[in-house]
């Protein structure tokens, strides 16, 4: 590394949770392209680190981290085309608010608005609705910095591999900045339901995450009959007004004048079916304010849709071996994309997430027992959450694992952007 660069180099910290601490050399926050370019060209190993918000060794080195987020700010839009391209250090609130006055909108956000845009996509992060696929599935086009410092730009009509670029966990370089996909505005309402029972939701799946343009099932493992809450945000151009969650043995979550909704915490977006901007009901929290819990450890399994009511009865058989532990859960459905690696290749999917207590020892115990239940129904783990599938346990649900490696292979020949993850997981060697 040039003598130019070693001087930005700081320690490389943890990831937003505490629960995994970086082993890089450092962390490098580069404030222009050209700067990226040089420290990339000149460091034996690189990877990009986004927001910290995965919660494992995903984004980790042996040799330096870059930060991106301090590369010069990018939002160019695109009216004809509708489009707009952003700098990968961007947050989907940063984003979002840019396009607050243009009449156009993001497909879908995740739960959390203070996620890199590249982090997010590069992971597989995603949103829930039965029509909407994974973020990563707006980009267009991807700028990157390769391992010669070269910066190449990838579009979606022109690379025969551009669904291995862009959710691709870092493997071919240091991206820049991506181009996203845009729709017409809409207004959004948030709605809860309570006291869904556990039979309802089994024997109406289908039904109850469709009920809404995005829904969120919250479910209460330790419970044997209260499967919990629901969350449903509404296009206000599509809302039913007959919808009951009576006919599911639920209730509307009470609401007054002035106050927050029942259950609402402060920091969640507005809820008690009030409209909003599309940016400012999608999320479950307001960018302005701290994102969930934080001291927490997260995983995540998907499965198909197909398999969804049987794989959620075979993790009831043994909750009681993990409940214990779990802080919060949700269900999100996903619909099928063609990404090569992302959790929806190829299928409708139900997205099971946990949110554990930070007790690491305790929740490696339980994760065997998690997945055990899920085997049979061939889940694959969120890429950037805890989980302890073997790497050919996980290659094998992927159609287009060996594709993925033959571009890794072929767009990081020394193998710069290589850590153990990939090694592990993907079958990818660093030597």
């Amino acid at each position: 590394m040039s003598a130019a660069v070693a001087p930005a180099l700081s320690g490389p910290g943890a990831t937003w949770s505490g629960c995994y601490r970086f082993g890089a050399q450092g962390l490098a926050a580069p404030r222009s392209v050209a700067e990226l370019q040089e420290l990339v060209a000149a460091a034996p190993r690189v990877r990009a680190l986004g927001s910290r918000h995965s919660f494992n060794d995903v984004a980790d080195t042996e040799g330096v981290l870059v930060s991106v987020r301090d590369l010069p700010p990018r939002f160019d839009l695109d009216a004809a085309a509708g489009t707009v391209t952003v700098s990968a250090g961007s947050t989907y609130g940063e984003v979002a608010a840019g396009l607050a006055d243009t009449g156009r909108a993001l497909h879908n956000m995740g739960s959390l608005p203070h996620i890199s845009v590249a982090g997010a996509c590069a992971t597989g992060t995603h949103g829930s609705g039965d029509g909407n696929r994974n973020l990563s599935t707006a980009v267009s086009a991807v700028e990157t910095v390769g391992a010669d410092g070269e910066l190449r730009r990838h579009t979606r009509g022109d690379d025969p591999g551009f669904g291995g670029r862009v959710l691709a966990l870092g493997a071919h370089g240091v991206v820049t900045a991506v181009t996203l996909d845009l729709v017409p505005a809409f207004d959004v309402r948030q709605d809860v339901w309570f006291d869904l029972s556990w039979p309802a939701l089994l024997e109406n799946l289908d039904a109850i995450v469709g009920a809404a343009f995005s829904v969120s099932v919250m479910p209460r493992w330790g419970d044997p009959q209260v499967a919990g809450k629901v969350w449903l945000k509404s296009r206000t151009d599509a809302w039913d007004p007959a919808l009951d969650p009576a006919a599911f043995g639920a209730r509307w979550a009470r609401t007054d004048a002035g106050e927050l909704a029942e259950g609402q915490n402060p920091n969640q977006t507005v809820q008690g079916g009030v409209p909003g901007p599309w940016w400012q009901r999608l999320p479950h929290f307001r960018p302005d304010a701290s994102p969930s819990r934080g001291d927490e450890i997260q995983t995540e399994y998907f499965v198909d849709r197909a398999d969804a009511a049987d794989a959620l009865r075979a993790l009831r058989a043994v909750a009681e071996r993990f409940a214990p532990l779990v802080l919060v859960s949700e269900l999100r459905s996903v619909a099928a994309d063609t990404l090569w690696l992302s959790p929806s290749h190829g299928r409708e999917s139900l997205g099971i997430h946990l949110t554990w207590r930070n007790s690491p020892a305790e929740v490696l115990e339980v994760l065997p027992v998690v997945e055990a239940a899920l085997e049979p129904f061939a889940p694959r783990p969120h890429w950037g959450k805890w989980f302890t599938l073997d790497g050919d346990a996980v290659r094998s649900s992927y159609p287009r694992a060996a594709d993925f490696r033959a571009l890794a292979e072929e767009s990081d020949p020394g193998r710069t952007f290589r850590n153990r993850y990939l090694e592990r997981v993907l079958g990818l060697p660093q030597a």
